[in-house]
């Protein structure tokens, strides 16, 4: 299974941990995602004010746990 539908299967299970990572995140930010990558990494790109590729680099290191 690919990452992303990987990602979307687990996002009910990993929106607590999401908000634990990334606290600037809302309840409405994560019910927005819907478990999609791009949306997530242009959440924390806006609310933590970083470059797209800083970004994603984030939200990989937490799906892979490395």
């Amino acid at each position: 299974m690919d990452l992303s539908r990987m990602f979307k299967a687990q996002w009910k299970q990993l929106q607590g941990k999401a908000k634990e990572k990334w606290g600037k995140l809302t309840d409405d930010d994560l019910d927005k995602v819907e478990g999609q990558f791009d949306q997530l990494v242009g959440v924390i790109q806006g609310k933590y004010e970083m470059t797209r590729s800083k970004a994603e680099s984030e939200v990989n290191e937490f799906l892979t746990g490395k």
